[in-house]
């Protein structure tokens, strides 16, 4: 039952939210610079550090596996939601204190959505683009109210954003909805920009000036 996917959320905190739970999205490799791994250990520890748990997609491989052991090594909790096919190919997380399994990728997004307070983005491939712009987009369309933030670790995600502010600028996607993404390099202050999120954003993601 996914109902609580589809309710926007009254976040309630000192600053902005409170988080119990963030789902991560982020590569099945580690990448070719050891400050990827590095950097998503270190959020590893201070998402344990801070009580909050870490939702992500159940892999023991690539970052996903790194952020994945850095919370356990520090007393965190880790939640995994992972296909039926990549367990069968032997890539589950098995240490994990809850670990979903189901039959689709569309599940696997849909139930990652449900259980996360809030998003971030590490390095990673079409996998990750594919899973971050859908929070996106759900956003944009008012289906939910979550932060959604990028953890810019090596400047990876420059190019990214170089793209989505042209996309500003040839007046596809509104100004407010590319400055209501967070983008941050120190996981510390990531998870501050996180938590003193508040929504910016207008109810309309059309320009009705242009019709």
């Amino acid at each position: 039952m996914l109902e609580p996917f589809f309710v926007k959320r009254n976040f309630i905190g000192e600053q902005g939210i409170e988080m119990r739970n963030i789902g991560v999205f982020c590569g099945a490799n580690v990448g070719i610079n050891l400050m990827y791994s590095e950097s998503a250990a270190r959020l590893g520890e201070l998402m344990a550090e801070q009580g909050i748990k870490l939702v992500y997609g159940g892999g023991n491989v690539g970052l996903m596996g790194v952020i994945a052991d850095a919370v356990l090594a520090a007393g965190g909790t880790g939640i995994g939601v992972i296909p039926q096919s990549l367990v069968d190919r032997e890539v589950a997380h098995r240490g994990l204190q809850e670990l979903v399994v189901v039959e689709t990728m569309h599940e696997r997004k849909a139930i990652m959505a449900a259980r996360s307070d809030a998003f971030i983005a590490m390095p990673g491939g079409f996998g990750t683009f594919d899973e971050i712009c859908e929070i996106i987009t759900w956003n944009q369309l008012g289906i939910i109210k979550k932060p959604v933030a990028f953890y810019n670790i090596n400047g990876y995600w420059d190019k990214f954003f170089e793209m989505i502010d042209h996309t500003v600028a040839e007046g596809f996607v509104k100004g407010d909805q590319r400055e209501n993404l967070i983008v941050e390099s120190d996981a510390e202050v990531l998870l501050d920009r996180i938590r003193a999120y508040a929504d910016s954003t207008s109810d309309y993601w059309i320009d009705f000036k242009r019709i």
